[in-house]
């Protein structure tokens, strides 16, 4: 008896069991779209298409001042950060050895203008014994031959010393420029010898409150700018404050690195507080397209392709899903477009919409035409169960 009751229990458990197992999986495959699927309206707005790259800060002016005689460092003027004029004196270096041969030179000087004087005085005497003929015409001649070069003697001579005089001015480093001293390379006591290539011994960035960004844009973007663009940056300096510049000149002379392309984007701007400093990397972000209140699809949305299986209908004319590749203004060409396919529920149903697509910002994409209008509601992304039965949503990267 007993064991016919226990029985019967454990019969009904299964019974419960089965039912309860049942109930469930009808349940969870009744879940609607709307709970399965991340769901996103269609909005208009505004949208403006951007191309990016790195740069370095540089001064307009930047003077490498060197020497062009050698010698030893015997005094500094000058530091790092000072505000210098032009023709204010930088360093001097040892001039004694070139003191001396301007000396020399300047003796020698005298001694051939000493020559020349004996050379002339000998001529004139020669005339007169010509003019009377107690000597030849051919001695004469020898007198004059002789004034004419002393005479060249003392050019040379003169010139030799202009030479060493302006080398011995040389010893003392002068600015070309006014501005400020961004790098000091040699100390006291230092040698710098002078040979083919002048060494550097101090730069000079001439004016601070203007300077430029030379940045490095790939080709496939270069196309889209030109010249007097707006142009946004930032750097690490501030990382939380946006500095504007302007698109100066786009360099013809490409680079190329590992089968990479670029070209040289130089942007100028004003820098009236002094916070950019020389060498800081700049994010440079360049407007190439914008449109004002246009139909906005994400491009999650564009991106998002569902399982098989799940219900999804196709549109009457499908085109295949995509993101739009970045679409310029054109200057008065036909407007470049391009195809993707988002799906928004409809009836229960998941339905495949085609759109047209102009430019993007890498997160919105401009809709041109299609089945899409404001309002309507896309599929961006998949809610996964988490292990306590509560939708989950899975973090969608950004385009």
């Amino acid at each position: 008896m007993k064991l016919s009751v226990r029985n019967s229990v454990l019969a009904l458990l299964l019974v419960l069991l089965a039912g309860g197992g049942t109930y469930w999986y009808r349940q969870s495959g009744s879940e609607s779209l709307e709970q399965r699927y991340k769901l996103q309206t269609i909005e208009r707005g505004d949208l403006t298409q951007t191309v990016s790259a790195n740069g370095t800060l540089n001064p307009v002016v930047l003077v490498n001042v060197g020497t062009q005689v050698s010698g030893t460092v015997t005094k500094l003027y000058v530091d790092f950060n000072d505000q210098v004029e032009k023709g204010q004196p930088l360093l001097e270096l040892d001039d004694r050895l070139l003191a001396a041969q301007a000396r020399q030179s300047a003796a020698n000087v005298v001694n051939v203008v000493a020559a020349l004087d004996l050379a002339r005085a000998n001529e004139a005497r020669m005339k007169a014994l010509f003019e009377q003929d107690y000597v030849s015409r051919q001695e004469l001649e020898q007198a004059v031959q002789t004034r004419r070069s002393s005479e060249a003697q003392l050019a040379q001579a003169r010139a030799a010393a202009d030479k060493d005089e302006v080398n011995l001015r040389y010893t003392t480093i002068r600015s070309p420029v006014s501005g400020v001293v961004v790098d000091r390379v040699v100390d006291l006591g230092q040698t710098v010898a002078a040979s083919l290539q002048t060494p550097t011994l101090i730069k000079i960035a001439q004016d601070l409150s203007e300077m430029r960004i030379d940045s490095s844009f790939a080709e496939a973007d270069i196309g889209k700018i030109r010249e007097g663009q707006k142009v946004r940056f930032t750097v690490d300096a501030f990382p939380n404050r946006n500095f504007q510049g302007e698109v100066q000149q786009i360099r013809l002379n490409p680079t190329t690195q590992q089968n990479v392309v670029t070209y040289n984007v130089r942007v100028s701007l004003s820098n009236p507080e002094h916070l950019l400093l020389p060498g800081m990397t700049a994010y440079v972000s360049i407007g190439v397209a914008s449109r004002q209140d246009v139909l906005l699809v994400p491009n999650a949305a564009l991106r998002f392709k569902p399982a098989d299986g799940n219900g999804a209908r196709p549109a009457t004319a499908q085109a295949p899903a995509g993101i739009p590749k970045p679409a310029g203004e054109g200057g008065g060409r036909k407007r470049e477009t391009a195809s993707g396919t988002a799906y928004r529920v409809e009836q229960g149903e998941l339905k495949a919409v085609s759109v047209s697509l102009g430019i993007t910002d890498n997160r919105n994409s401009e809709v041109l035409g299609g089945d899409l209008k404001a309002g309507d509601t896309v599929v961006v992304g998949e809610n996964v169960a988490t292990p306590s039965g509560k939708p989950s949503s899975v973090g969608m990267r950004l385009f």
